[in-house]
């Protein structure tokens, strides 16, 4: 069974920069793709980046510039960089996991719990 633990939310000031890392078990690590959604309140949980098992990076438009997404296999972790923090990134930030980037840009994946990411103007 797929298990995915996110940790690195917090609350910070607008500008600043956070490292969200989620952690694997249960799943070949280096054969799935891994990727981020996040989902503010009352809004739709949405795509913000995601990485192939072959280190191929995508990215929500609006991020591109600020969030970085890799991945150590030797760790079974993904990471999210995430600079310039906008009061508007303010969400749960998820981490999903899929053999393919097409179910993982889906939302067909598995989850975790979620981190909280706040950030205050």
């Amino acid at each position: 069974q797929v298990q995915l633990v996110e940790s690195g939310g917090g609350l910070v000031q607008a500008g600043g920069s956070l490292r969200l890392s989620c952690t694997a078990s249960g799943l070949t690590f280096s054969s799935y793709g891994m990727g981020w959604f996040r989902q503010a309140p009352g809004k739709e949980r949405e795509f913000v980046a995601g990485i192939s098992w072959s280190n191929s990076t995508y990215y929500l438009d609006s991020v591109r510039d600020r969030f970085t997404i890799s991945r150590d296999n030797a760790k079974n972790t993904v990471y999210l960089h995430v600079n310039s923090l906008k009061p508007e990134d303010t969400a749960v930030y998820f981490c999903t996991a899929a053999k393919s980037m097409s179910t993982i840009t889906s939302a067909r994946g598995s989850w975790g719990q979620g981190t909280q990411v706040t950030v205050s103007s």
